[in-house]
């Protein structure tokens, strides 16, 4: 066994400034006055960090911090290295996965696989998703995937056409191949923000044919169409925080003589979402207001859909498309005698688009109906045109127009040659090796489930995959798919359908499950520490653990390095011991890289029982650092804070070096020093003694002293708090001796001294001006001295006899003006 520890912990801390008041956050200090909270005292930024040392395996690892004595947690100002998991204390015992506040007295970090030096991430390979009886949803629809802040890759979905109070939202865990935790699953939505409720509590009616928009400033938030008591609108899910974030209403669906019961699905344009109600209007949500846009729902664009008054809750025929900035909708109205018709909306100029004035027939006749509405694409990947797929009493039809609403041949996608009867819903577009693919979820009349794969960029349905894809594997082939969703990392389609059955599929073949694999890591070396420059000196590896390369092909394995807008910096080769070199990236240049490995494996056997693949990308540098902040006292009590963090790892318990930096005082602790200068005014000398009578006055009586004489002088030195004043020295350059006769001292607060000293004047008049310099209890080293206002006070001569009284009071020539 090797005896050095494998987790070194570093703590650091960073300097108070000298402008900083010792105080909390409250806007008061111990004296009572306000103080700005830029202002106020604040504890260091503790740092302290765990690393594996040298070439030693990953191996959990612990660090605590306690807050020390005289401090007080900063709420929300924990955080930890990625990959590491916080933990909060109020008492030191239990630790709760949620931040604690300022009651918090005990802060820890997790990482259960730490690497050999600290300054890595690791992002485990998706395993091949197996078809399985999951909490999916007896009729959840097309599947969200959200990549967890735990790294654990989700398929989320929603059930569609539920009653309000009905539980509608299922998580599954893809990396598990379970349920997600925060269960039991499914559970209900709601239109007031806050965690996921239980049971039958819900109070939002959900689509027909829901489509979805993700915030790209938000990470895991999604707006979804929602239909809510007296009115539709965009939902919001926080799917990382496992809560709802809110609803805004968009139309009332009181309205005569005709109701906005329900509403298609939503989608977005220039950071606006955009649905389509039963009305046929355009409604439109400011997606960073969370607000309704000026002057919607706009005008209609497509025939009223079950938009009859009072019949709440009615589901909306059809589905939306973008192409070229513009929204396009699909509606078939169920009267019977009506038409599947299209339209188009443009943001640009808040109205129909040019060449759409009125709705476009798109239907062979009454009767037909869609859930559909997809973009056409030309062989260079450009929109042009929208279609419609319809379902008939024969096989689907599609119907198809032009961007500006001229007449468009329908592409031969192989739509036709579904069964009659079949339902054809909105594809997943996948551009992929630069072939652009639509995949169409289909199901109904005599086929279980399928689907249909049209590649634009050939013009032609998909090569080497089937013209109907069933999927024998999964659940005996019934499946009745609704669509799906494309892993860019793992190259995998995700599917989910009415039968409740969430399964993988190979977009080259069809195949279930999907036999590819792959992981995505993004390294940001500042993210491990708690601020400034130096921390990291190089990127070194990635390296793929826990897979056997002989279970993968190597002509389908690829590597790519990105930075965070997405521009490639390098595509380096995978090495047959599973390493990557990234040492010619320059951490400088690119302060963030995004690794991807995609393989495409011969068979599973690296996953499963408890295995779990990864990719790990390391960089060299300092160790890991915990970043926290804390405020010292409101009663100017706290001079110094100290840190001394804690940890544990495979080699056994570990204590970091102590920390101790002093705490400056800010205006609210500081002394409140005063000097003030007097002469004895008797003619007396034992008046005149240290402790004497006095009088002591500012001037002394005129003709005291005659021509000359000795001046007996007193300095009051005093400190009104509320903390003590030290290193105090009394300033008299006229008489040297009142300087000798205080020395240094120290005050405390409330406190005063008297100084006492003679001087033989030669010369009459003599204004003698005194001061005292200190500095703070406690000061930091360098702390500058403080002075205090000067003080005079004045020997008279015969000579004051010829200054007028009230000019010797207000500054004369003799005398000047006295404090």
């Amino acid at each position: 066994m090797r005896s050095r520890r494998r987790h070194s912990v570093v703590v650091a801390a960073a300097v108070i400034s000298a402008a900083l008041v010792a105080s909390t956050s409250a806007t008061t200090t111990a004296a009572g006055s306000p103080v700005p909270a830029a202002a106020q005292g604040t504890a260091p930024a503790h740092t302290s960090g765990g690393s594996t040392g040298g070439a030693d395996p990953a191996a959990p690892a612990t660090v605590t911090d306690p807050i020390g004595a005289g401090q007080t947690y900063v709420p929300g100002s924990l955080r930890v290295p990625p990959g590491w998991t916080p933990g909060w204390s109020t008492g030191g015992s239990t630790f709760a996965g949620t931040d604690q506040g300022a009651a918090t007295s005990v802060v820890r970090a997790v990482q259960q696989t730490a690497s050999a030096t600290g300054t890595s991430l690791s992002g485990d390979l998706l395993p091949p998703v197996q078809a399985a009886a999951r909490a999916t949803g007896g009729d959840g629809f097309t599947p969200i995937l959200f990549r967890a802040p735990s790294g654990d890759v989700e398929a989320w979905n929603i059930y569609h056409h539920t009653g309000p109070a009905d539980p509608t939202l299922v998580c599954n865990d893809l990396s598990t191949n379970q349920p997600c935790p925060g269960g039991p699953w499914p559970r209900p939505l709601n239109t007031t923000a806050g965690p996921l409720g239980s049971g039958s509590t819900g109070d939002v009616f959900t689509t027909l044919t829901p489509q979805y928009v993700t915030d790209p400033s938000r990470p895991g938030v999604v707006y979804y169409p929602a239909v809510a008591a007296g009115s539709v609108g965009v939902g919001c899910l926080d799917l990382g925080a496992r809560a709802n974030c809110g609803y805004v209403a968009l139309e009332s669906s009181t309205g005569s003589p005709s109701a906005a019961n329900g509403l298609a699905g939503v989608v977005t344009v220039g950071g606006k979402v955009y649905g389509v109600a039963g009305t046929g209007e355009v409604l439109c949500m400011d997606m960073a207001s969370h607000s309704p846009c000026t002057g919607q729902p706009f005008a209609a664009i497509v025939p009223p859909n079950h938009d009859a008054p009072g019949a709440t809750y009615s589901l909306y025929q059809g589905a939306l498309a973008v192409a070229d900035g513009r929204v396009y909708a699909s509606s078939s109205p169920q009267n019977g005698a009506a038409v599947t018709a299209l339209g188009c909306y443009d943001p640009a100029t808040g109205g129909t688009c040019a060449g759409w004035d009125t709705p476009h027939p798109a239907a062979p006749g009454p009767g037909a109906y869609t859930y559909s509405a997809f973009v056409a694409y030309d062989t260079a990947g450009q929109p042009q045109g929208v279609c419609t797929a319809n379902t008939t009493g024969g096989a689907p039809v599609t119907s198809c127009y032009t961007l500006d609403g001229e007449p468009l041949a329908a592409p031969a996608t192989g739509l036709g040659s579904l069964p009659a009867g079949a339902l054809v819903f909105n594809p997943e577009v996948v551009n992929a090796g630069g072939d652009n693919r639509s995949y169409f979820g289909a199901w109904g009349g005599t086929l279980a489930g399928g689907t249909v794969c049209y590649s634009w960029t050939h013009a032609a349905p998909c090569a080497g995959f089937p013209t109907i894809a069933q999927h024998p594997a999964v659940n005996g082939g019934v499946t009745r798919d609704y669509g799906y969703a494309y892993d860019a990392t793992t190259r995998c389609l995700y599917g989910l359908g009415d039968a409740g059955i969430l399964f993988s599929m190979d977009p080259a073949t069809g195949n279930s499950p999907c036999l590819r694999t792959g992981a995505s890591v993004t390294l940001t070396p500042a993210d491990f520490s708690c601020g400034g420059t130096g921390h990291a000196a190089a990127y070194t590896q990635a390296r793929l653990t826990g897979l056997d390369l002989a279970h993968a092909d190597p002509a389908a394995t690829s590597v790519v390095v990105t930075d965070p807008a997405g521009t490639v910096l390098a595509t380096p080769v995978l090495g047959t011991d599973g390493t990557v070199d990234l040492s010619g990236i320059s951490v400088t240049a690119h302060p963030s890289i995004t690794v991807t490995v995609r393989l495409s494996l011969t068979d599973a056997s690296d996953f499963g029982g408890g295995r779990r693949p990864a990719l790990t990308v390391a960089f060299q540098g300092d160790a890991p650092q915990i970043c926290l902040r804390t405020v010292v006292g409101t009663d100017c009590a706290t001079s110094q804070v100290t840190d001394t963090a804690s940890g544990t790892d495979a080699s056994g318990a570990l204590t970091s070096n102590t920390v101790t930096v002093p705490v400056a005082p800010g205006a609210a602790c500081l002394p409140h020093v005063t000097a003030v200068k007097e002469i004895c005014g008797s003619a007396a000398p034992r008046d005149c003694t240290p402790g004497g009578p006095g009088p002591w006055v500012k001037s002394s009586p005129v003709g005291l002293l005659g021509l000359l004489g000795t001046a007996h002088w007193r300095i009051t030195v005093t400190d009104a708090g509320p903390v003590d004043a030290t290193q105090v020295t009394v300033n008299d350059p006229a008489v040297g001796a009142c300087s000798s006769a205080a020395g240094t001292f120290t005050l405390t607060a409330g406190s005063s001294r008297q100084v006492y000293c003679d001087s033989l004047l030669l010369a009459l008049p003599l204004k003698n001006t005194a001061s005292a310099s200190y500095l703070p209890a406690n000061s930091p080293h360098g702390t500058a001295y403080s002075t205090t206002e000067p003080s005079s006070a004045v020997a008279c001569s015969l000579l004051c006899l010829l200054v007028p009284a009230d000019e010797r009071e207000t500054g004369g020539v003799g005398a000047l003006a006295l404090r």
